[in-house]
């Protein structure tokens, strides 16, 4: 019998722009749902953010099992491994479909990248796009495949907005006409400012607002 699928939602943006910090912020309000979640980590080289997730979220909090906060290093172009040949992720969500049954949801994360960093579809089920205000409100209007294709566009950083002379109603505004009203959500991943409207249409757009598995098998 082949093993379920479980949804997988892609986050991906430039270097810096804080795809780590968001995932850190995520996955404890899951968590406090009952939501068990795993986390794929891609980088060229290291796997560095994975372990500092899994030291923050496994070892520290106890929000998840270790062997959950698994890092890839991809040895190429970031959009590469996650886009045009996703295989080496597909590996390791086959694994995880396979030995973790009970998981809700898998959070994949790739390397730091451009402003044309998409998933593939038959990795990622949602992408997610974070930018952050350094690189001016001009971003979202600048456009680009990850600007314009994502589910969710995430802009971050909005408490140093007046410092980098970033205009949030611009940017605001910017994101509605490039992205046709697709959602558009601003955060300050650092204190978590935010992250609960990332959470809910996570629940929402991916997981349909069903219950945690464990929640069906506890009722």
């Amino acid at each position: 019998m082949a093993p379920l699928r479980i949804p997988r939602v892609g986050i991906g943006g430039p270097v810096g722009s804080g795809k780590t910090m968001l995932i850190e912020q995520i996955v404890p309000i899951l968590s406090a749902n009952g939501y068990k979640v795993s986390i794929i980590s891609n980088d060229v080289i290291s796997k560095e953010d994975a372990e500092r997730m899994r030291q923050n979220l496994a070892t520290d909090k106890g929000l998840l099992p270790e062997e959950l906060v698994i890092g890839v290093a991809t040895g190429g172009c970031p959009h590469t491994a996650v886009r045009e040949d996703p295989s080496i992720n597909l590996s390791v969500v086959e694994e995880l479909e396979l030995k973790y049954d009970f998981l809700d949801l898998i959070l994949i994360e790739s390397g730091g990248d451009n402003i044309t960093t998409t998933f593939s579809p038959a990795l990622a089920d949602y992408f997610i796009y974070i930018i952050d205000v350094t690189g001016g409100d001009k971003y979202p209007r600048k456009r680009g495949l990850g600007i314009e294709n994502c589910d969710l566009l995430v802009i971050n950083k909005i408490d140093i907005a007046p410092y980098v002379g970033a205009d949030l109603k611009i940017m605001e505004r910017d994101a509605k006409i490039v992205r046709r009203s697709k959602p558009t959500v601003f955060v300050n991943s650092k204190t978590g400012q935010g992250v609960d409207a990332v959470v809910s249409f996570i629940i929402k757009d991916v997981l349909f607002d069903t219950l945690p598995k464990d929640s069906k098998k506890i009722n």
